[in-house]
């Protein structure tokens, strides 16, 4: 049985600069006030929904709080409870954009946890389908994203009614 490669030569780019990154993509890209070009997808008062910029499969999307902090613990009772409605409206817009068979969404608190950027707390949203883990995503951690960022934004805002 020979084994075929699949590249993702997209994922370089985060891997190589991973470690070097200065600031907090969760504080800078809401501040420039560019919000197509930083893939905000929606503003709330107290959070925002943001495509992930190395997803894991298409429509993977984060919510973040505008406050930079490490744990829900830190987030007020308003702050919270916006966060958790914009992961509901999140979810809600993916399947309509997307028709998933399911959702991965989760919440990784610290290093050990897996968490890339551990300072500034942040819900995943990956929608799944039947079939889309095979021993390339769990062994390879090689993942295909077939369509393209800007038009994942375009169709999630379309689902959004943005």
């Amino acid at each position: 049985m020979s084994v075929e490669r699949i590249w993702a030569p997209w994922r370089l780019e985060y891997v190589e600069t991973a470690a070097e990154q200065g600031g907090c993509i969760f504080c800078d890209k809401p501040a420039a006030q560019a919000d197509e070009e930083n893939l905000i997808l929606h503003r709330g008062q107290t959070a925002f929904v943001i495509l992930n910029l190395f997803p894991y499969s298409n429509g993977h999307l984060m919510v973040a709080p505008y406050k930079h902090v490490a744990s829900l613990t830190e987030l007020d009772q308003r702050e919270l409870l916006e966060l958790m409605t914009l992961t509901r409206d999140a979810a809600e817009w993916l399947t309509r954009a997307y028709h998933p068979s399911g959702m991965n969404i989760g919440v990784n608190l610290g290093r050990a946890a897996g968490a890339g950027i551990e300072g500034h707390i942040h819900i995943h949203l990956v929608p799944r389908w039947e079939g889309d883990t095979n021993f390339m995503a769990v062994l390879g951690d090689t993942r295909v994203i077939p369509e393209g960022l800007r038009r994942t934004y375009h169709r999630l805002k379309e689902a959004i009614g943005e």
